[in-house]
């Protein structure tokens, strides 16, 4: 049953449209905010040198403060920003399909979590609730949370 939920085009449609929406209801109200996205959907332009993209985890946590933050651009299906990455501080545009989000995190509060970010890695994996335990610990934010 949660598959036939998971894989429906309805669900990810309605998935991708409250993500979007979450994120453009922040931005008009001028709140800075990070997300954590899975990497497997995004697009970095120019492409992350090995050497940097190597160090990022499967699900990333994104700060979109400062310059960043100003870059933010909302499109139909993805969010795109600027950013710097590593101590040489490489600048690359960094395209997020919506439904590569993770989470949506203020401060320290998660304000909204998309599990379908994370279907494809639990598919390919039987012990469903070990993955994801593991994407929610990799977020720093929600180290308090376990600890």
């Amino acid at each position: 049953m949660i598959n036939k939920i998971l894989e429906s085009k309805e669900y990810k449609k309605l998935i991708t449209r409250h993500t979007k929406e979450s994120i453009s209801y922040l931005m008009d109200q001028g709140v800075e905010f990070a997300i954590t996205a899975n990497l497997k959907g995004l697009t970095f332009t120019p492409d992350l040198p090995n050497t940097i993209k190597s160090r990022l985890a499967n699900f990333s946590l994104f700060v979109l403060s400062n310059y960043t933050y100003t870059t933010v651009v909302l499109g139909e299906d993805e969010l795109t920003f600027e950013a710097g990455f590593g101590s040489e501080n490489f600048a690359s545009l960094v395209s997020v399909p919506y439904i590569s989000i993770f989470q949506i995190v203020i401060g320290e509060s998660i304000i909204s979590i998309n599990t379908l970010a994370t279907v494809d890695d639990l598919q390919a994996d039987l012990n469903v609730h070990n993955k994801s335990l593991n994407a929610f610990k990799k977020n720093p934010f929600n180290k308090k949370l376990i600890d």
